[in-house]
């Protein structure tokens, strides 16, 4: 079978509704679903770490609504959107949020075509070229290539960061908040102000009277600080719910 060319990420809070558009996705092989959230909170750490090409996003959600994924996000680092509603009140501003089309459930087979149709018009119109994100550091001996993958975290190092790969590290001259750009989209995620750490690293969560702590294969201890933990846990149950099981 051939491998789908694009990710899907399906955001409602009714399970029902997550099912419709799962079914009606499979008639497009082209897609794969990549995650399914039920709340704002979990759509902005899977947007992070899944990558999507497109997001099916319905309007109303406890917490945090769809519009308010965008204006967190912002516009400009969001895939194409498609929204999902059961009111046709919100159009106008779906659209003011430059929203790719605006379906209103029950969808239709008819109608979801349609979509499909546009979006991946707009898909292979603007399709970029990808390769895995890699950072150049400087060493005694000249320059080196980290892959993202090899990192288990960054930390802030006043003007610079260090990058740690196991037990070495590395200082790049660059700020925390300029690196996370980079490597969000390979599975990095704020564990707290001064720290980025490689999600699929993370061998254990363990509470302490501090708080929340992120054990990672490396050994190292990183905590969680109360204002980052429900988007890294977020986080963390996405990667995991996604992972491959034995015989899969």
């Amino acid at each position: 079978m051939k491998p789908a060319e694009w990710k899907a990420l399906i955001a409602d809070d009714e399970p029902a509704a997550r099912r419709g558009v799962r079914q009606l996705l499979a008639a497009f092989p082209e897609f794969c679903v990549a995650g399914e959230c039920r709340n704002g909170a979990e759509v902005l750490a899977a947007l992070e770490m899944a990558q999507p090409d497109v997001i099916f996003l319905d309007i109303q959600m406890p917490g945090i609504d769809g519009f308010e994924v965008i204006r967190r996000r912002s516009a400009e680092r969001m895939p194409p959107v498609v929204f999902l509603t059961a009111f046709d009140q919100f159009a106008i501003r779906a659209f003011e949020a430059e929203a790719l089309d605006y379906l209103v459930k029950p969808v239709t087979e008819a109608r979801f075509g349609a979509t499909m149709k546009r979006l991946m018009k707009q898909l292979r119109s603007t399709a970029p070229s990808m390769r895995p994100e890699s950072i150049v550091v400087m060493t005694a001996r000249g320059a080196k290539v980290l892959p993202a993958g090899e990192i288990d975290w960054i930390e802030a190092a006043g003007n610079y960061v260090q990058v740690w790969v196991g037990p070495r590290s590395y200082f790049l001259r660059e700020s925390l908040q300029q690196l996370e750009r980079r490597v969000g989209k390979h599975g990095f995620i704020r564990a707290h102000r001064r720290a980025l750490v490689r999600l699929d690293g993370v061998r254990e969560l363990r509470r302490t009277r501090a708080g929340q702590v992120a054990l990672l294969s490396s050994g190292v201890r990183i905590p969680i600080s109360r204002r980052r933990n429900a988007a890294f846990m977020a986080a963390l149950r996405l990667l995991t719910k996604n992972l491959p099981t034995a015989g899969s």
